[in-house]
């Protein structure tokens, strides 16, 4: 199984009262999203499941990549990793998996399925981490194919 994460970009900062489901991308953020996009639609392989955040931001960014999505709140600010790794029906779905969500739970996620601390794994803004899940040896095992951010596009 392929599991792709993919930060939302960069967001406007909230503002005193301001409802944090509910900031959007700012002019920057939305040119990271539109550059990881063209490099995730020449990569990701057909059948490709993806799944969003219900926060404006993240769905802001999947919108970029321009195919169908669905939004699940398990995905939201705060998601705990056994959420988001039920989600992705990780390691057993037959498909790839794209999630677009947040920071820390993203990263709290790689650094687990990479058997690294929890804190140990940032997830910059709008960038693409993309792990899969093999047997070798009738071990179970999480490869790092591809870690990509929009700078460097």
């Amino acid at each position: 199984m392929d599991l792709i994460v993919w930060r939302h970009a960069e967001a406007h900062e909230a503002q005193p009262l301001e409802d944090d489901m509910l900031r959007a991308l700012t002019p920057r953020g939305r040119k990271q999203a539109e550059r990881m996009a063209v490099w995730l639609e020449s990569q990701l392989p057909q059948g490709t499941r993806i799944l969003s955040s219900p926060a404006v931001r993240a769905e802001e960014t999947v919108q970029a990549l321009k195919r169908k999505y669905k939004v699940r709140d398990a995905l939201s600010p705060g998601a705990s990793v056994q959420d988001i790794l039920e989600t992705s029906g990780w390691p057993d779905a037959k498909y790839p998996v794209l999630l677009v969500g947040h920071q820390p739970a993203l990263g709290a996620v790689v650094a687990h399925l990479l058997g690294m601390p929890t804190e140990a794994c940032a997830i910059r803004k709008g960038a693409v981490w993309w792990l899969r899940q093999r047997q070798r040896e009738g071990q179970g095992q999480t490869v790092l194919m591809s870690v990509t951010c929009p700078e460097k596009l």
